[in-house]
């Protein structure tokens, strides 16, 4: 996000506004951790024309996010995983748009498997700013930004980028295309992996620290908008395959997947090598 052209009033008027919409962020989402928990596994499920699974759980966490906010910013743009496939594409138009992932890892929540979360975004001029992970795993709300750090439930967290156990462990979404995977099958063969149904999750623990990093060729914006804005938070990069997502100028449910890879500085250095 470029602030350099804005005035030092017209500076402190946006993060005023961004606060603002932090705050009620946050309410929203901690709003629909109760409804998450208590329909965790006990939901039934259909599936979509892109035979994901969708539950009626995910289109209820989507509405009463978005209604709670629209409250209070109704110049907002809101996108949600959960759009209509048969809807237009929506043109970004406001300064600021709303992207959610409503259950990231539905295959788990609606399986009684406690790898999933809710996923927010905050987005100024198409760019993360500010990105919430309920995580329910742990029941812990992680949330942050460029310029704000990382918080686990409103306290400051501890990254645990020293650890030599975490720096061992990577993420990754399968499955993988044979040339990709045959290029990255070096660190495959020397690190841990961890695969856990849940884009937001993995990209979570690599802001956290837990792991080294993350390589995900599954995504979409909806995954990663909110782990983009925590990896920012801690001094981590997004590294796209092919073209960024962002600036972020129009949603639908049939944009293409946003392959990456994001973590530790020496992480990337070796991704970066294997894919030369």
């Amino acid at each position: 996000m470029k602030k350099k052209s804005l005035s030092r009033q017209a500076k402190l008027k946006l993060d005023v506004e961004i606060r603002h919409r932090i705050n009620a962020g946050r309410v929203a989402i901690k709003d629909q951790m109760v409804f998450f928990r208590r329909h965790f596994g006990q939901v039934s499920s259909d599936w979509k024309a892109d035979a994901s699974r969708v539950t009626f759980a995910d289109i209820a966490i989507s509405e009463n996010l978005f209604a709670s906010l629209n409250k209070d910013f109704s110049d907002d743009d809101y996108c949600s995983e959960e759009m209509s496939s048969k809807d237009v594409p929506l043109e970004l138009k406001g300064d600021f748009a709303w992207v959610i992932d409503p259950i990231d890892g539905t295959n788990n929540f609606a399986l009684g498997f406690p790898l999933c979360g809710i996923s927010l975004a905050l987005l100024y001029n198409g760019f993360p700013v500010y990105g919430f992970v309920y995580d329910f795993s742990v029941n812990s709300l992680f949330e942050g930004g460029p310029d704000f750090g990382l918080m686990k439930d409103q306290q400051k967290y501890p990254s645990m980028k020293e650890d030599r156990e975490a720096q061992q462990i990577i993420g990754v979404q399968f499955p993988i295309e044979p040339n990709l995977f045959q290029k990255l099958t070096p660190i495959f063969s020397e690190m841990k992996i961890r695969s856990l149904g849940s884009s937001t999750l993995l990209g979570s623990l690599s802001a956290q620290g837990y792991l080294a990093g993350v390589i995900d060729v599954r995504a979409k914006v909806w995954d990663i908008a909110a782990t983009h804005a925590l990896a920012e938070a801690v001094g981590n990069k997004f590294h796209f395959l092919d073209e960024s997502p962002f600036p972020l100028k129009e949603f639908h449910p049939s944009l293409p997947k946003c392959p990456y890879y994001s973590g530790s500085k020496a992480f990337c250095r070796t991704i970066e090598s294997l894919l030369a």
